[in-house]
């Protein structure tokens, strides 16, 4: 994973309610193992016509949705099954966090372990978001905060381990690969 401080970006804003895995990533393209590739697929259901052909109203295919990485969704994100490809093809595509007032809390768990931020705000805040797609934002992880324009800082939740695991760019794994010399020291003692 790469490590996540700070994250500035404009916003691409997504405001139905109920997002689910199978809408962010449909069951078809599961077949894989590996997690490149899958930004082609996200969303494939409702980016693409039945021909495959692009919808042009559709916000990730507009010109200005381009290059950001904060997708700011409407409440209950990442319901529905438990697929861990969601975040991998969010990530794939560019994204490095999700906004909501509402995540879905094994698509949270599924993200925080794979290197997509998920940022629970109030409910003005995120009906403010809804209301101004494309603003430019920053998510300071050090400090658990989303900075709106004007300065206006909003605290958002995070356990202690997830946010240093993301900090560093490790999963569980890897923080426990880390920490290999401390574990062998320990079991030496107990032998």
């Amino acid at each position: 994973m790469d490590p996540i401080s700070v994250i500035r970006s404009r916003t691409v804003v997504m405001p139905s309610t109920n997002i689910d895995t199978d809408q962010i990533i449909p069951a078809r393209f599961l077949t894989t193992t590996t997690r490149e590739g899958l930004g082609a697929a996200l969303f494939a259901d409702l980016r693409n016509g039945p021909d495959s052909t692009p919808r042009p109203e559709f916000v990730l295919n507009r010109p200005e949705s381009r290059g950001c990485r904060i997708l700011v969704a409407g409440r209950n994100i990442g319901c529905g099954s438990s697929r861990e490809h969601a975040p991998w093809a969010l990530l794939d595509y560019g994204f490095q966090a999700v906004v909501s007032s509402e995540i879905a809390d094994i698509f949270r768990s599924n993200s925080l372990k794979n290197g997509l931020l998920p940022v629970v705000v109030d409910e003005s805040t995120h009906q403010w978001l809804l209301a101004n797609p494309g603003v430019e934002v920053e998510i300071d992880l050090p400090s658990s905060t989303l900075r709106l324009p004007g300065g206006r800082d909003v605290e958002f939740p995070i356990e202690p381990f997830a946010r240093y695991c993301l900090l560093n760019g490790v999963d569980e794994l890897g923080y426990l690969l880390g920490q290999a010399e401390a574990i062998s020291a320990y079991e030496s003692r107990r032998a």
